[in-house]
């Protein structure tokens, strides 16, 4: 199964965890990599990877970039991943065993979220289809992210991929506060019949500041994790409340 599989991965000044991502997928025959013009060590780093190819497009939204770099692809598999992805050596394993039906599209796989590679107990981050058929799927925008339309059955994989982001506290911020303005366009585009329970509970400034702490400290265990399930809620916290600021900020008048 593995030679059946391309990895995807987006790139822009993720010099911090590409090596890491790459160290992983050892296994692949080829590496398709869709950089937004790095102007860090990111280019460097994938030229030390032989089954890396770079190809470079201005970024302008999640979709598009995806689907190019699925329009690259050759066998009839993909794994979508984003730069501070790594696999467990248990998934590769998943992977290898795979003798998929010809009806699976894809694969749902759940996350791991690490703090400088300490794996937490639980994260918010909720499972999603990275392992599917390039002939059966194709993105669409949602917010500050993507949503992938698979057309056809999604089974379930058990072991994680794991997140694990060690870009410096400026550039988080920077990314936050840029998620934070495509998800305040979402939340003031969208109706609410349209919106999930924690999108609503985001319309109201202030609201879900104080949620995704209980949630991340309680009922996910975070607070066993010591410093690090800390550090994890505050990075959500903070999230939170620049989406709020921002979501303020728009319903201003001007």
């Amino acid at each position: 199964m593995l030679a059946a599989i391309t990895p995807v991965i987006l790139t822009y000044n993720e010099a911090a965890n590409i090596g890491r991502t790459l160290q992983r997928l050892t296994w692949a025959n080829r590496i398709v990599v869709i950089d937004s013009f790095s102007t860090d060590e990111t280019l460097d780093i994938l030229s030390h990877y032989p089954q890396v190819e770079v190809y470079q497009r201005q970024f302008d939204t999640h979709a598009t970039q995806w689907n190019y770099g699925l329009s690259l692809v050759e066998t009839p598999w993909v794994l979508s991943l984003d730069a501070d992805y790594g696999l467990s050596d248990a998934l590769v394993e998943e992977f290898t065993m795979l003798n998929p039906a010809d009806a699976i599209a894809g694969y749902s796989i759940p996350f791991q979220y690490c703090v400088f590679g300490r794996p937490l107990r639980g994260t918010i981050l909720p499972p999603r289809i990275a392992l599917f058929r390039r002939d059966r799927a194709t993105y669409i925008d949602d917010g500050h992210t993507q949503l992938l339309r698979c057309q056809g059955p999604v089974a379930s994989l058990r072991s994680p991929i794991l997140h694990d982001d060690r870009k410096s506290l400026n550039r988080w911020l920077w990314a936050q506060d840029r998620y934070a303005l495509l998800e305040v366009q979402k939340q003031l585009e969208s109706p609410s019949e349209k919106l999930g329970w924690s999108d609503r509970i985001r319309r109201v400034p202030g609201l879900s500041a104080p949620i995704i702490l209980v949630y991340c400290l309680i009922f996910k265990g975070g607070v066993l994790d010591g410093w690090a399930g800390w550090h994890y809620a505050f990075q959500r916290i903070v999230a939170e409340l620049i989406l709020s600021i921002r979501l303020i900020e728009m319903r201003s008048p001007r």
